[in-house]
C-alpha cells in the first residue's frame, strides 16, 4: 500500500485517521470500530463493505 495514499485517507464516516494492518489487509478506524478491506492494493472505503470490529478487538 502506498504510504502517500495512507497519509491522505480518512474514515468516510468520522473523518478520523486510519491504521493500516498489513497482515489483515485492512484500514482500521478505532473510534468507529470499523475495518475497511484492502483488495488488490485498493482500499474499499464503503461503510457497507467494512467489518464491524467487536469491542474486544483493538
Amino acid at each position: 500500500m502506498d504510504s502517500r495514499l495512507l497519509e491522505i485517507l480518512v474514515c468516510p464516516l468520522c473523518k478520523g485517521p486510519l491504521d493500516y494492518r498489513k497482515a489483515e489487509q485492512e484500514l482500521v478506524c478505532k473510534p468507529c470500530r470499523l475495518a475497511y478491506p484492502v483488495r488488490d492494493g485498493i482500499p474499499v472505503m464503503l461503510e457497507d463493505e467494512a467489518r464491524q470490529m467487536p469491542a474486544t478487538e483493538d
